[in-house]
């Protein structure tokens, strides 16, 4: 962007001011407030993190200040953006002020991208909304702002389609959508939920570097304490829609004062390394030693398309998981982690190798004989927008595998199962009659949990099932899982890029790059004591919850990177 293309700056004072906002909704049973006497500034060049459980307010509070409120929606008080106001603000003013004056980036990724339109495309109507470029110009600005956010080979991923993309591949654009026309604040709504350590880091990094170039004011709303301590200047904490501890991050988070943000802190897992005290184990596997693999993956290989355009997804894979045994699947986003978890679902044939699930070889298994084995799993997908049906209440979509698989079972009973699985993820069981659009991120994500525990299953596999949820709910689900492994003996493939999550509930660990086995073996010795280089990477990406020390932890990562781009050079 050129200086007579940059936004005009913005009149002395904060970014972003919000005095006694409160935002209520209108349902069906009356009126029901979200946010109550909310009051905070964001000045330029600052971050500021808004913390909470889901549900607290906090995505609530960002809506408010985009002025992207639902129609049952209101809002009183004052939401001020670079000195104008939102509040009762008309829709070409704020039209004029998104994506040029203030931007977003959104939760869910797949919700914020249109899957009809090329990446590239999408990026270049943002900034020709905005600037006077021509159509090459804009095309060329996209493919440079994919580069910019770590997308790799960005000329042929501007001409893919959203679900061509894996789904840090889909936050990234979205991150590249929201900084192309530097806007004077950006409001980042989980930013790196789906992203991997070390393009987490490279993102944090990267909006920094832009908060410092050009005064952009940031408002994080998250609920990774990690992040938190690596990227924010100052803290503010919300409880049932109010505000209850707001200060530097350094004192929220070494020195909290309120009970809320104490509890909140002690429920952030926090990965240990070599040089630290062990973490407290994973539960050991009581069935798994010398069980026979509930699912199996032999030199396995997939390659997707033909020709000049094939992917090799996977390469050589071979891995197993056994009753009451949890195995992390880690990597970078693309490293193969969900395609070999959908291997071992039978929805991707591999190309080479075998698969065997319950002992049963998938390759000579007909129709039938699938899908007797699939009543024995339970699936947690990556994304809970897009794996609940948003046509069926709560409560159907929970019952639906009892009616697929389960067809002995009356109405009444599918309602009980229903109820005492929502019990068990921590959900009221009210919540069966509401829609999954009614409900925050972390509860979608607890909905599709209570739908693949319902049946009881033989295999638990679970792809991101923590990445949406705050700390303390995050704590409270796999305790849950945890206690019904011991209780059902269930195996868990648990695929997540979340390092101290696997540390903490995985007994096993299996480490891919590039579709390959990197490194694999019992979870203690291989991220206390990591073989390879690449392990060891991805290990010194990790924020972790303490400020200080992040930072001591960040710059002995850039200089590492420093030092290996001089040897490349060279």
């Amino acid at each position: 962007m050129t200086a007579t293309e940059r936004p005009a700056a913005p009149a002395a004072g904060p970014i972003l001011q919000l005095d006694d906002l409160g935002v209520v909704f209108t349902t069906q049973s009356g009126e029901v407030p979200a946010v109550r006497g909310v009051s905070l500034l964001v000045e330029p060049g600052e971050t500021l993190a808004l913390v909470g459980e889901s549900g607290s307010g906090k995505s609530t509070v960002a809506l408010a200040a985009m002025g992207l409120l639902a129609g049952n929606a209101r809002a009183t008080g004052s939401a001020a953006v670079a000195g104008t106001e939102v509040i009762g603000a008309g829709e070409s003013a704020l039209a004029g002020l998104r994506g040029r004056t203030v931007s977003m980036v959104f939760q869910e990724p797949a919700t914020a991208l249109d899957p009809l339109t090329r990446v590239g495309k999408q990026i270049a109507e943002v900034v020709r909304n905005h600037r006077g470029v021509s159509a090459k110009e804009a095309a060329a600005e996209a493919v440079d702002l994919l580069r910019r956010v770590g997308i790799p080979e960005p000329e042929k991923r501007a001409s893919a389609y959203p679900f061509q993309l894996s789904g840090g591949q889909r936050q990234r654009v979205v991150i590249a959508m929201a900084i192309a026309n530097e806007p004077a604040l950006l409001i980042a709504d989980e930013p790196t939920t789906a992203l991997d350590v070390t393009v987490q880091a490279e993102i944090l990094d990267l909006l920094r570097r832009l908060a410092a170039e050009t005064g952009t004011g940031v408002l994080l709303v998250t609920h990774n304490m990690g992040v938190v301590a690596d990227f924010a200047d100052r803290v503010a904490v919300m409880y049932q829609g109010t505000l209850v501890e707001t200060g530097p991050v350094e004192d929220v988070l070494l020195r909290p004062s309120h009970e809320y943000t104490r509890r909140l802190l002690a429920a952030v897992p926090r990965l240990s390394v070599a040089d630290q005290s062990p973490p407290q184990a994973a539960r050991p596997a009581a069935s798994a030693a010398g069980a026979e693999p509930v699912v199996e993956l032999d030199g396995v290989s997939v390659v997707f398309g033909r020709g000049r355009n094939a992917v090799r997804a996977l390469d050589g894979v071979s891995l197993a998981v056994r009753q009451g045994e949890t195995l992390g699947l880690v990597g970078e986003s693309g490293s193969g982690k969900s395609t070999a978890a959908r291997v071992a679902l039978g929805l991707v044939t591999p190309t080479e190798g075998t698969v065997s699930l319950f002992g049963t070889d998938l390759a000579r298994t007909r129709s039938r004989g699938r899908r007797a084995l699939r009543a024995g799993i339970g699936v947690v997908l990556q994304d809970p927008v897009a794996s609940l049906d948003a046509r069926m209440t709560v409560g159907e979509c929970v019952a639906e595998p009892l009616r697929v698989h389960r067809r002995g079972l009356n109405a009444r009973e599918r309602q009980d199962r229903v109820a005492t699985v929502l019990d068990r993820v921590r959900l009221p069981r009210e919540v069966a009659r509401r829609a999954p659009r009614e409900l925050s991120g972390g509860q979608r994500q607890r909905v599709s949990l209570a739908r693949a525990l319902v049946l009881e299953p033989r295999l638990l596999v679970a792809d991101e099932p923590t990445s949406a949820l705050d700390v303390s709910v995050q704590e409270a689900v796999l305790e849950v899982v945890s206690e019904l492994q011991a209780e059902l003996g269930f195996a868990c493939l648990f695929v997540s890029h979340d390092l101290a999550v696997v540390q903490h509930f995985a007994q096993c660990v299996v480490v891919m790059r590039a579709g390959r086995v990197e490194e694999q073996g019992d979870t203690g010795s291989t991220l206390l004591r990591p073989e390879t280089d690449y392990t060891r990477r991805l290990l010194a990406a990790v924020p972790v919850p303490d400020p200080v020390v992040q930072r001591g932890r960040r710059a002995e990562r850039l200089a590492t990177l420093a030092a290996g781009r001089t040897e490349a050079r060279a």
